[in-house]
Formats: C-alpha cells, sequence, structure tokens
C-alpha cells in the first residue's frame, strides 16, 4: 500500500540553507526510521537502489511566497514564489534561512507497507516535545497527515490494487505536474528531459517492483507525447553536484488500438506517480509529480 504523508513541523531555532539540500533531509528522514527502529534504519542508509520511500524538499506552510531572511537588516521579509508561476504551483527547493516559529510541511512517500507498518510507532506516539535535528535546527513535529485533505494535495494513500481498479478503462489524455525538478538517468549521464521512456519506464519499473499486479513495460509503445509547458532548472549542491531538471507540465496521449486493459494499465501508472515520483534522487527530493 502507498503512502503519502504529511509532516507537518516547526523550528524552534533556525535552519540554516547548508541543512536544506537532498543529503541533509535524506539524513533527516534515517533519523526519523532510527528513532523507532534502528537496524531499519541502519539498512536503509546502506541501500543503494530499490529503497521504497521519497521526500519532498522542506516546504513553508505560507502558499505562495517565502519567508527570507533579509541581507541588509537580517529582519524577516517575504519573497514572492515565482514572478511566472506555472499553472499547477511548483514546490520550493532552496531557500535563505528558515526562521523560528516558522510552520513547515515535509512530504514523505512510501512505496512499501512493511516499511509504512515498521514506522507506525512514530506516526501514533508523536511526541510534540521531542526534537528531532536537521543540521543545528531543532524541529518540532506537530502533526502528520495521511489521508487526503482539502488543502494539502500531497496527503493521499491507497493499495496497489485499489489503484488499479480505480483507473480508468476509456482516458486516454494523461497529464503531470512536475513539482520539484525531474531528472533521468541515461547511460553515465543525466537528462531533464521527460521523454515518454523516460517517464513511464520509471514508473513501470517502480510498480512492478512493489505491486503484486505485474504491468508489462511493452504497453509504453502506445503513449506519445501531445502538449508540454516545461522549463529547465539548475539546483546548486543540492547534493554533491548541481543538479539539472525540468519542472512544469507535460501531457501524454494514448494513441491505435490499445486494449481497454492496456488502456487502464497506463492510467494506473499515471494515478501511482503521486506515490512513486519519477527519474533521479527522488529520496532528495527531486522528481515530485502528480498528475492533473
Amino acid at each position: 500500500m502507498p503512502h503519502s504523508l504529511v509532516v507537518n513541523f516547526m523550528p524552534k531555532t533556525p535552519i540554516y540553507p547548508e541543512y536544506l539540500t537532498g543529503r541533509h533531509i535524506h539524513a533527516l528522514f534515517l533519523t526519523l526510521v532510527s528513532s523507532v527502529d534502528q537496524e531499519l534504519g541502519d539498512r536503509l542508509h546502506g541501500e543503494k537502489a530499490n529503497k521504497g520511500f521519497s521526500l519532498s524538499p522542506i516546504q513553508l506552510a505560507v502558499s505562495d511566497w517565502r519567508l527570507a531572511v533579509s541581507a541588509d537588516n537580517n529582519k524577516p521579509k517575504l519573497k514572492k514564489a515565482n514572478s511566472q508561476p506555472l499553472k499547477a504551483k511548483s514546490l520550493s527547493w532552496h531557500y535563505q534561512e528558515i526562521l523560528p516559529s516558522t510552520s513547515c510541511w515535509w512530504r514523505i512517500s512510501l512505496l512499501d507497507e512493511v516499511l509504512f507498518s515498521k514506522l507506525t510507532g512514530l506516526w501514533l506516539n508523536l511526541n510534540p516535545d521531542r526534537a528531532f535535528h536537521l543540521g543545528s535546527a531543532d524541529l518540532y513535529i506537530t502533526s502528520i497527515l495521511g489521508t487526503p485533505q482539502s488543502s494539502q494535495p500531497w496527503a493521499n494513500f491507497a493499495t496497489y490494487q485499489q489503484i488499479y481498479d480505480r483507473s480508468s478503462e476509456t482516458e486516454r489524455n494523461i497529464t503531470f505536474h512536475l513539482a520539484t525538478p525531474t531528472a533521468f538517468r541515461q547511460g553515465k549521464y543525466d537528462s531533464p528531459l521527460p521523454t515518454r521512456d523516460n517517464v513511464f519506464k520509471s514508473l513501470c519499473d517502480r510498480w512492478n517492483t512493489y505491486s503484486e499486479i505485474p504491468i508489462n513495460p511493452e504497453i509504453i509503445e502506445y503513449i506519445f507525447p501531445s502538449r508540454f509547458e516545461i522549463k529547465t532548472e539548475v539546483v546548486k549542491n543540492y547534493d554533491t553536484h548541481s543538479f539539472i531538471g525540468c519542472v512544469g507540465e507535460i501531457g501524454y496521449r494514448i494513441l491505435g488500438d490499445a486494449s481497454p486493459e492496456i488502456i487502464k494499465q497506463i492510467n494506473a501508472l499515471a494515478d501511482f506517480a503521486m506515490f512513486s515520483g519519477i527519474g533521479r534522487k527522488t529520496t532528495m527530493g527531486m522528481g515530485m509529480v502528480r498528475r492533473v
């Protein structure tokens, strides 16, 4: 059963920019895991592939604005997050310092039911007085959302069977919103272009890894790009080097004599995208995707 959990928290001390990178949010997740299961935390730390989870960058609860610290007078000020916002709101992946008592949220997606059950103790025994650490900052979790919310589209859950059963046998149009920079490994290098094969092979691989309902990758041959409104983004120093990905919207259409079963399988993969993410560094905040 995939779970998309939204963790609401508040820092009591400043979060400095160097601790908002992919490596540090990945380490924060492992700290949360280790707080309830040290062995599991050590195992996830050692795994190089098929980790069964994805993360978002740290987000501010203020919907359309970024809280920053003015370099001139060291006082907080609000900066517009996007001067030319896309149709669906992209998430933020870089800040100046996040100030104490700023309401923040963070998405954790779990693809493996075993992983979710191992962490049940964290959700059920939430201690608002217990501090977790992100660099030198003390973070206090205020709530964890695991069900759909009108104000929080990133919280959800469903079994793989439910995702499959609910998927359409007739819908031939698919549109994705790429909410954080997305890139794909091709040979020795990364490509920021969300081609049909890059996107749907990524989804199919993750679906077949964690679901007991197999989907044949050959169904991808019926999918063709139909529209796109994307742009490249360079995320500087997000890991050990800069990361180049794309954000925006891209549409695909199912063409040809695809059977209702094939159409259903493609739609299941598209609906699964919110949980799985696509492409590279999904465990460090990149490749967050929702169907729109």
